[in-house]
């Protein structure tokens, strides 16, 4: 990668290598046709791809993000409504347990109702001296963006949830490989993995299917705005392929979790790593 570090939370704009989200690439055949979903994140890098990805398959989006971030949800919010269908942004501090709850209900103001939750929204922040750098500060922040949250959107979705829904989270490989400058992240994505088998087991009477997506490195911008520089410069080198993935490498495997295609398949952790290995 050529870019340097950017302020947080970082902007597709301001990257000086442009991430992939199958803006030009991804071509749906009606799997999400009609259904209604919530991407929380969905202004940029896998949320963006994933709502791109919904749309072209027939679904309306309904995405959240930071106010920092209102540039790049305008653009997803123009690439869903270009596929034709219903595009709602909401800006949103998810730490927020309120917010979170609002956004569900705007959701099923806009929709009638929701079919699809993927909680995605993030934050990481990477510290190279370990535990002794991470402050309650950011080890809270972490917690409750990447844990708390998920927690609470699906709380407040699933009385809306019918049979046939889906909850997708997003874990990493860093639930079972952590780094050690990434401790509080990893240990959020930890707890996202066993969140997911969990979940599933309690809502599988339900008819409520739960399943997780696990990426590698994935080119968004949150790497160059939570990395030192010589680690964006490297980013994703460490995989077996040798590189970091693109957002539309991973939308695919969102669209066949939400769709009838993965009817039979609940509380499975999927990894997209580039060959390391998640178990």
């Amino acid at each position: 990668m050529t870019d340097k570090p950017i302020d947080h939370p970082g902007t597709t704009d301001a990257m000086r290598t442009r991430p992939d989200h199958g803006e030009a690439s991804y071509q749906g055949s009606g799997r999400l046709r009609d259904r209604r979903a919530v991407i929380t994140g969905g202004d940029s890098g896998i949320g963006r791809a994933v709502a791109v990805a919904f749309a072209r398959e027939g679904a309306d989006v309904l995405i959240t993000y930071l106010d920092a971030e209102e540039d790049d949800a305008r653009e997803t919010v123009r690439l869903v409504e270009e596929a034709g269908r219903k595009a709602v942004a909401v800006a949103a501090d998810l730490t927020d347990e309120s917010r979170c709850g609002e956004v569900v209900a705007r959701a099923v103001a806009e929709f009638g109702g929701i079919d699809l939750l993927v909680s995605n929204a993030a934050y990481q922040m990477s510290q190279d001296g370990g535990i002794l750098d991470v402050t309650t500060e950011q080890f809270d922040r972490v917690l409750k963006t990447n844990v708390y949250a998920m927690f609470w959107l699906c709380k407040a979705a699933v009385p809306h949830l019918g049979p046939g829904s889906a909850i997708i989270t997003t874990s990493s490989i860093q639930g079972f490989q952590p780094s050690p400058e990434l401790l509080d992240y990893a240990t959020s994505k930890a707890a996202i993995v066993n969140f997911t088998k969990g979940l599933a087991a309690n809502l599988v009477d339900r008819g409520i299917r739960v399943n997780s997506v696990a990426p590698g490195p994935v080119w968004t911008p949150l790497i160059p705005a939570t990395m030192p520089a010589d680690q964006v410069e490297s980013f994703g080198e460490q995989s077996p392929m040798g590189r970091a993935a693109q957002p539309a490498e991973l939308a695919p495997l969102y669209v066949f979790l939400a769709s009838s295609e993965s009817s039979y398949i609940t509380g499975e952790i999927v990894g997209v790593t580039g060959g390391s290995p998640i178990t």
